[in-house]
C-alpha cells in the first residue's frame, strides 16, 4: 500500500510505513537537513499520508525551478504564472524602494527595473533595508546583492541614474506597474507626470505621507486616477522633529507592494 505526501512541494507516493530517512534515500540522498511538518527531523520518524517534507543540503542553493516551487508555494493559485510574466520598475531604493523591491523578489516578479544615483550611508540603516557591511555601495549593487540572496534567479535589471523627463520611457517603458518611492517633492512630481503622459499602459504607485509614528491606519491608498494611486496619509512629511522611522515606511512599502500585486492579478483598487 502507498500514501501521498508532499517532499519539496511536489506531491508523491510512498510505501505505507516509511521513515523519513527512506524518504531522503528515495528523493535525496545526499539531504543533511529533513524538515517534517515544519520541524527538523532525526530520520527515524514515521510518516503519515498527508506530511509535508522539504529535503535540503545545506550551503546548497536550489536549482531554479526547485527553488521557483519552494518559494512559491504558499501562493493561491494561479497567481504566479501572472506575477512571472510581469514587470515592476522602482525608481529610487530607499526606505520604501528596497522593501517594495525585496518583496516583489519574493513573490516572484519576473522582472524587476531599479533605479538609484545615491550610495549606502549609515543614516539609510535606521529604515532602508541595506547593512553596515554595504556601506559605501552604490544602492543598485547593494540591494541587487541582497535581492540574489533572497532568489539568485530573479531578473534584475539596475540603472544607477538620476531620472529626467527625457529617460523615463526609456527605462521604464517596458513595465506594468511603476513604483515611485523617492523623498522629495519636485523628483515625485515629474516623474508621476512625466509616466502619466509617457507610459501609457503603466499604472503609477507612489507615495506621500509616510513620517513620523502615527497611527497605522492612517496609511491609506487614494486613487487619484485611472492609472495613480498615492499611499499614504497625504500630510505627514518629514521635518524637524518628525523623521523617517522603520516601522511608519515598512508599512507604507508593504502597502505599495500588495498594491502593485493585485494591479498585476487584474484586482484593481
Amino acid at each position: 500500500m502507498t500514501i501521498q505526501i508532499t517532499v519539496n512541494e511536489r506531491e508523491v507516493e510512498i510505501s505505507t510505513g516509511s521513515t523519513l530517512d527512506a524518504v531522503r534515500t528515495s528523493f535525496k540522498p545526499d539531504a543533511d537537513l529533513l524538515v517534517l511538518n515544519g520541524h527538523v527531523g532525526d530520520g527515524g520518524e514515521s510518516i503519515a499520508g498527508g506530511d509535508e517534507i522539504v529535503l535540503l543540503r545545506r550551503g546548497e542553493v536550489p536549482d531554479a525551478h526547485e527553488l521557483e516551487s519552494l518559494l512559491v508555494a504558499r501562493h493561491s493559485p494561479g497567481i504566479h504564472g501572472k506575477v512571472k510574466a510581469s514587470r515592476v520598475g522602482v525608481a529610487g531604493l530607499g526606505g520604501l524602494g528596497s522593501q517594495v523591491a525585496i518583496a516583489m523578489a519574493r513573490t516572484g516578479i519576473g522582472r524587476l527595473v531599479l533605479v538609484d544615483f545615491d550610495v549606502v550611508v549609515p543614516s539609510n540603516l535606521n529604515r532602508q533595508q541595506y547593512f553596515v557591511d554595504q556601506i559605501g555601495m552604490r544602492k543598485v549593487d547593494a540591494l541587487s546583492e541582497t535581492l540574489r540572496r533572497v532568489n539568485p534567479y530573479v531578473a534584475i535589471e539596475t540603472h544607477n541614474l538620476k531620472l529626467a523627463p527625457g529617460n523615463v520611457h526609456e527605462v521604464f517603458g517596458s513595465c506594468d506597474v511603476l513604483v515611485e518611492a523617492f523623498d522629495r517633492a519636485d523628483q515625485k512630481e515629474m516623474l508621476i507626470r512625466t509616466a502619466l503622459d509617457r507610459l501609457p499602459d503603466t499604472r503609477i504607485i507612489a507615495a506621500s505621507g509616510l513620517a513620523g509614528h502615527e497611527p497605522s491606519e492612517t496609511i491609506e491608498i487614494h486613487r487619484v486616477s485611472p492609472r495613480l494611486f498615492v499611499v499614504g496619509d497625504l500630510q505627514t512629511e518629514a521635518r524637524p522633529g518628525t523623521g523617517l522611522m522603520a516601522p511608519r515606511v515598512g508599512m507604507a512599502a508593504h502597502t505599495q507592494a500588495n498594491l502593485a500585486l493585485r494591479l498585476l492579478l487584474g484586482e484593481e483598487e
